[in-house]
Parts: structure tokens; C-alpha cells; sequence
């Protein structure tokens, strides 16, 4: 069968559901200038420049709701169904680790046409505690090695923070900020993320799996935290996830500053009103942002709106089309 034959269906049936949910999007699109590709695979635009493929991350179907947590294998069903190209796997959703399960799991993917491009895990290196840094460094390393079993090129990490907010809803009532716990300082945090991430290094390496690190709150909370942790790391192993949804200040400007680092974008929608806040984000402009320092990899919807999301996937999928070719 012709390489080429799987995903050409998949980018036509993604064509229809982008009609028939185009009366619910805003964004607008942009065209970009033809790009000569030796790839005869590659999947083209009208005008010829290479579209960036998309996917959706499993958190998409669940977003920690207690009424649609749903298994990875029938995430990767309601993907292929709905056309994306790949999918990225939550971690905290998987219910097996064992190495029947990951198995299952890249063969679902493949007879579906999918590829699995990211997992995303969790973990916080914010600790005083040598002991606890290196339970999340151990931590790491086994995400590392599931992502290598799954056939996936890159995790999303965290630096972590200092975990003084009482939960999760006032660190997003105050815009992801919380204080330093007391007698510490900013210097020692990314002292303790730098040193981390450093040592697990060598099995990102060996495994042949990037770590992205996200503007995901904590000392990794804007576009300068992370890229200090990667600009002092300096390892082709160390770059960047850069989240759409997670700059909660001059946006656009932090989109500019990490796009020339990543390695992976997450797309966040808010379809029936944000979880914690929905944020507008204008997807043509973040597209260009991204044509500009070339980045031609994976884009990844996480969908974080409280409308039902047999309704949402459908619609933001479109609206990602649109804007990224």
C-alpha cells in the first residue's frame, strides 16, 4: 500500500469535519509561500508549503472530568475517527504500564494510522529535599524509557514549583504565581530543576527521546524561566513544549521568544468556556510565529473547555487546520 495512501484519507476525512464545524470558527487562516520538499510524503498545503501535523493529547477527552475519563486505546480510536494525524498521550491517564499494555497501545496506533508524538508527564524538581528531587528525577527516567517502549520521540517535563498554594484553583486564581517557601530563593529553585534534568540526561540520550520542557507554571511559568534552564543545560536532549495556553502575560511576545526552541507545540481551545480561564488566542498568528523560525513538528490540541467534547474536537481540530495548513 502506498505510504501515503493512510494519510491522504485521514487529511480527507479531517477536510469534511473542518466543513462541517466551520460555522463555529473564528480564525481566519494564513497562506503560506511554497516550500520546495525532497519528502514525497509530506503532507501538502494548496499552496504547497508543508503542513505541520496535528494531533490530540488525550487530556482532551478526559481534562481530569470525573464523567469522561476514557482509556488511551479508545482515545486513539476517537482521534483516528475524527482525522487527526497523531496523538500524545497523558500519562496520568494511562490505567496499565506493563509492557503487554504499551505494546497494545503502539499497535491500536499503528493499524489506525496514528503516530504516538509526545507524552506528557509530571514532575517537580522544586524541592530542598535532595531525596524527593531524586524520587522525580527516577521518576523521569522511567517516563523516558515508557516513551522509548511506545515508539514516542519527545515528553513534555516541568521544572515544578514550590508548592505553597493551597491547591491547584488558587495557583490559577493567582495566575500561576505562589510565593518562594521561606528562606529560599528563585536561584536555588533553578539550581535544583538545572541539576535534575541534567542527570537524566544520559537515558534521554541513549533512548533517543527529547525532553521538552514547558512554560507550565512554577519557575517554568514564563518564556525566560525555561529558557534559562535550557540555554544553562545546553544539550540537544534539553528544549522546549511550548503551550499556548499557558502565557498568561504578553503572549504573544513569550510565543516569539521559545518558538526558535521547540520541539513540540500543545494547542490549547476553550470551546463552552475555560476549566480555570479561557485565554483568546489567535491561531494565524501563532502559526506565523512558528513559520518564521521554521518549525515544521507536531501541534498538538488540548482541549480545556467545559463544552462536551464530541462537539469541541471536532471544532478545534478545524480551527488548527485552518491556521497551520
Amino acid at each position: 500500500m502506498n505510504p501515503s495512501y493512510s494519510t491522504s484519507r485521514r487529511r480527507l476525512l479531517g477536510t469534511s469535519l473542518a466543513a462541517a464545524a466551520s460555522a463555529a470558527v473564528c480564525a481566519t487562516g494564513f497562506s503560506s509561500p511554497a516550500v520546495a520538499s525532497d519528502n514525497p510524503f509530506a503532507a501538502l498545503t494548496p499552496s504547497g508549503a508543508r503542513a505541520n501535523p496535528i494531533a490530540v493529547s488525550t487530556y482532551s477527552y478526559w481534562r481530569y472530568r470525573d464523567d469522561s475519563k476514557l482509556g488511551i486505546e479508545e482515545c486513539i480510536d476517537l482521534a483516528a475517527e475524527a482525522g487527526f494525524d497523531a496523538v500524545e498521550i497523558l500519562h496520568v491517564q494511562m490505567q496499565d504500564e506493563s509492557n503487554g499494555a504499551l505494546q497494545r497501545i503502539k499497535q491500536r496506533a499503528f493499524r489506525a494510522g496514528l503516530s504516538l508524538c509526545g507524552l506528557s508527564t509530571h514532575q517537580s524538581f522544586v524541592y530542598p529535599d535532595a531525596d524527593k528531587r531524586q524520587e522525580n528525577i527516577d521518576h523521569t527516567i522511567k517516563c523516558i524509557e515508557l516513551a522509548y517502549s511506545l515508539g514516542i520521540p519527545t515528553i513534555r517535563v516541568n521544572t515544578g514549583r514550590w508548592g505553597t498554594s493551597k491547591d491547584f484553583d488558587e495557583l490559577m486564581a493567582n495566575k500561576g504565581i505562589e510565593p518562594r517557601l521561606e528562606g529560599y530563593t528563585d536561584e536555588d529553585g533553578f539550581g535544583w530543576v538545572i541539576d535534575s534534568l541534567e542527570k537524566c540526561l544520559p537515558v534521554a540520550e541513549k533512548c533517543g527521546v527529547v525532553l521538552g520542557l514547558e512554560n507550565h507554571w512554577g519557575l517554568g511559568r514564563t518564556a525566560a524561566g525555561v529558557l534559562r534552564v535550557i540555554r544553562d543545560v545546553d544539550s540537544p536532549w534539553l528544549k522546549a513544549t511550548l503551550d499556548t495556553g499557558n502565557f498568561l502575560e504578553n503572549q504573544y511576545e513569550q510565543y516569539r521568544e521559545l518558538a526558535p526552541e521547540a520541539v513540540f507545540v500543545q494547542a490549547k481551545t476553550y470551546f463552552g468556556g475555560g476549566t480555570w480561564y479561557t485565554l483568546e488566542i489567535d491561531y494565524d498568528r501563532v502559526a506565523e510565529i512558528l513559520k518564521d523560525v521554521g518549525y515544521t513538528g507536531y501541534v498538538s490540541l488540548e482541549f480545556e473547555g467545559k463544552e462536551k467534547h464530541e462537539k469541541a474536537i471536532p471544532q478545534s481540530l478545524a480551527m488548527l487546520r485552518k491556521a497551520f495548513g
